[in-house]
C-alpha cells in the first residue's frame, strides 16, 4: 500500500492533518464534516507521554548503575502499554540538556551533559523499534503495531535558557549550540525518531516557533530529517507579546518557519480559517502545506493508522502487566543504589 498523496487531497483535508486540537473538542461534527481535523493531543487531565522524571543521571552515574538498554527497556514497555489504549504516538523523549539548575523542567533533562543525553535517545528504537541497516538516514520509522511513533523534543535549546527562566532566550552561538543542544537531535534522526517538536524558548531572541534557519534549513535540509515538525502547546501563540496578539502573523511566521503540525487545543476555528486565507491569498504556497501533508502522512503511514486505525485489543492484558512493574521496580533500584541527582553547573555566585 503506497502512502497517500496530499496531490489527491482538498485543501480544506491538508489543513485537518495539519491541527491538532484537545480530545474534549473531538465531536464527530468537527472530525468528519464541519473542520476535518486528524489529530488530538490529550486526555483530560492526563498527558500521553512519559516524562524523563527519575531518569535524569550524571555521566559518572550512568557508566556505573544506569545504561541506555534498562531506557530501551523502558521504551519497549511505555510502547506496549501506550498502544493498549490505541494511543500511536507519544511525546518523548525530551533531549533538553539542562545548563542551569534554577530553570523548573530540569526533571524532563536527563542530563547537563550533551553525551549522556546521546546515549539515553536509545528509548527511541524501544518506542519505535530497531532501525534496520538498510534504512535512510532521516526516514521515520515505526516496526509494527507494538510500537509507537517518538518525538524529539524540544528543538532546541530549552535547558540553556538565560537564567534557567522556561521558555527563556537561550543566548549561545552556533557553534555552542551545536556541541551543547543540538547533538542529541542528530542521534534522535539516525535512530529513525519519527517526529521533532519545537521549544517555547528563543534563540539569540528568535522565537523557536519561527526560526526558519533552524527548522527548514537545518533540520529539514542539513539533518535531512523526514518525519514531521509539530509545535509545542500554542507554541505559535507565543511568538508574538502578548500571546495570540496578532494570530494570523503566528500562523505565517510557524508555517513558513516548517512547522508542520499545530498543537491548538482551543483556537481550532481560528486556525483553519486563517491558514485557509494565508493559502487562497498565496501568503502561504502550496508547495509549503504539501510538504507538511506529506510529512504528516508519511508517519501515519509508518504508524500503520491506515492499515490499522483502532487499538489493538489483543494488546490490553500488556497494561499493568508484571514485568512492567518489576522494570519499574529495577529502575528504581538502580537509582537508589547511589545518589543520582544529576550534577548541574550552579553560576559561582549562588555557590
Amino acid at each position: 500500500m503506497a502512502p497517500p498523496s496530499p496531490n489527491r487531497m482538498t485543501l480544506a483535508e491538508k489543513i485537518g492533518q495539519m491541527a491538532q486540537i484537545a480530545m474534549a473538542n473531538a465531536t464527530a461534527e468537527v472530525i468528519a464534516k464541519n473542520f476535518i481535523v486528524h489529530g488530538l493531543n490529550n486526555v483530560y487531565n492526563a498527558t500521553i507521554f512519559p516524562h524523563n522524571i527519575g531518569l535524569g543521571a550524571t555521566r559518572e552515574y550512568v557508566s556505573l548503575h544506569w545504561n541506555p538498554s534498562l531506557v530501551k527497556r523502558i521504551g519497549a514497555a511505555t510502547a506496549l502499554e501506550v498502544g493498549a489504549t490505541g494511543i500511536p504516538y507519544v511525546f518523548a523523549p525530551c533531549v533538553a540538556v539542562c545548563r542551569d539548575p534554577r530553570w523548573g523542567r530540569c526533571y524532563e533533562s536527563y542530563s547537563e551533559d550533551p553525551k549522556v543525553v546521546e546515549m539515553m535517545t536509545e528509548i527511541i528504537p524501544g518506542l519505535q523499534g530497531d532501525l534496520p541497516m538498510t534504512s535512510s538516514k532521516g526516514v521515520p520509522f515505526v516496526s509494527g503495531k507494538k510500537k509507537v511513533a517518538a518525538c524529539a523534543k524540544h528543538f532546541v535549546g530549552d535547558g540553556g535558557t538565560h537564567l534557567g527562566i522556561n521558555e527563556n532566550n537561550t543566548i549561545v552561538n552556533f557553534h555552542g549550540l551545536l556541541s551543547i543542544h543540538m547533538p542529541p537531535y542528530y542521534h534522535a534522526i539516525f535512530k529513525g525518531v519519527s517526529t521533532v517538536m519545537i521549544s517555547h524558548s528563543s534563540w539569540n531572541g528568535i522565537k523557536m516557533h519561527q526560526n526558519r534557519y533552524l527548522i527548514t534549513d537545518f533540520l529539514k535540509n542539513k539533518l535531512r530529517f523526514r518525519g514531521f515538525v509539530i509545535s509545542d502547546w500554542k507554541g505559535i501563540d507565543k511568538i508574538t507579546t502578548p500571546p495570540h496578539a496578532n494570530y494570523t502573523y503566528s500562523i505565517l511566521s510557524a508555517i513558513l518557519a516548517g512547522i508542520d503540525m499545530v498543537m491548538i487545543p482551543f483556537d481550532y476555528p481560528e486556525f483553519i480559517n486563517d491558514l485557509t486565507f494565508l493559502v487562497n491569498q498565496n501568503f502561504i504556497p502550496m508547495s509549503r502545506i504539501n510538504d507538511a501533508v506529506r510529512r504528516i502522512l508519511r508517519v501515519k503511514f509508518t504508524v500503520g493508522l491506515f492499515e490499522n486505525p483502532f487499538a489493538d485489543y489483543s494488546l490490553a492484558a500488556e497494561v499493568g502487566k508484571r514485568e512492567h512493574r518489576e522494570l519499574a521496580r529495577e529502575a528504581v533500584r538502580k537509582l537508589l543504589e547511589k545518589p543520582c541527582f544529576p550534577y548541574l553547573r550552579m553560576p559561582r555566585k549562588f555557590l
